[in-house]
């Protein structure tokens, strides 16, 4: 007989419905404890038209069609849903101590803060002042326009270095020289034009791009060694670095000062807020403190 009653006892307790009728009791009992200290019980849920517009435009806006008004009543009642499930969370204190709910609602904070940002149009004066202020930041860089002969570096025959200065020497005494009958095949362009040290280092590296830099402009120089081997180089063109005007750089101009203004106003922002608190911190003792 006990054998069977232990059966019996254990079969209830691996059975889902006892776990859900447990889960279910301890949600009530909660419930009542935390919901009984409401000052006022809030049980209305009101959906206008704007809502349920809002609703539809969300589902235009993901898949590039008007909902059917099944699917609008659908979209409703999971609005409803949600509504409901956030409010009793809410009674049953579930957003206490929930460190993404915590920094969920800061960045919100922070959010709405913006947003008063946002509405503010900058005055040229403004964006130039910003601009002057950083002048390096948006700054033209030095450009060039370039041709290249490459010579490949093998392990036998006469060296790239060596090629590549007999090539030299022919172009030097024959300026009429065909340079398709120089230098070895390559993928590398042949050219580039206004490129600044950035973009020729991408493609060629930058050792290449410092003897770009440095060469002499309107006549063949080298060799020059780069990571892919070895190179003749003539500058067609060079613009030097110089600052930006406003005109040319308005937009990454009106970002950038965007930004230090959104930084700046959740910075006074929070310090407005900060000076309504009274911040008591206890400090852990040396001995409990392990920072590295």
């Amino acid at each position: 007989m006990n054998k069977d009653t232990n059966t019996l006892a254990s079969r209830i307790r691996h059975e889902p419905l006892t776990h859900f009728l447990i889960l279910g009791a301890t949600l009530f009992i909660l419930y009542a404890n935390v919901g009984s200290s409401r000052v006022e019980q809030v049980d209305r849920i009101a959906v206008d038209a704007t809502q349920v517009t809002v609703l539809a435009d969300q589902f235009q806006r993901t898949w590039m069609r008007p909902p059917t008004q099944q699917e609008l009543q659908g979209l409703t009642e999971d609005f409803i849903k949600e509504e409901v499930l956030y409010r009793e969370a809410l009674a049953l204190g579930l957003d206490q101590n929930d460190l993404i709910i915590r920094r969920r609602m800061r960045q919100k904070m922070e959010f709405l803060n913006a947003d008063i940002v946002e509405q503010q149009t900058p005055q040229d004066s403004e964006l130039q002042a910003y601009l002057d202020d950083h002048t390096e930041r948006y700054a033209e860089p030095e450009r060039a326009s370039f041709e290249q002969l490459y010579f490949k570096t093998d392990a036998d025959g006469p060296s790239a270095e060596a090629r590549a200065s007999a090539a030299l020497k022919q172009l030097e005494d024959a300026a009429d020289t065909d340079t398709r009958t120089l230098g070895d095949a390559s993928l590398l362009p042949a050219s580039q034009r206004l490129a600044s040290a950035r973009d020729i280092g991408r493609v060629f590296g930058e050792a290449f791009a410092t003897a770009v830099s440095s060469a002499p402009a309107g006549q063949w120089s080298g060799p020059y060694t780069s990571t892919y081997g070895v190179h003749l180089l003539r500058i067609t063109q060079r613009t030097p670095a110089r600052q930006a005007a406003l005109e040319e750089v308005r937009s990454e101009v009106e970002r950038d000062w965007y930004t230090q203004q959104r930084l700046e106003a959740n910075k006074r922002f929070y310090e407005a807020l900060r000076n309504r608190y009274t911040v008591d911190i206890e400090w852990p003792d040396d001995a409990t403190l392990q920072t590295p």
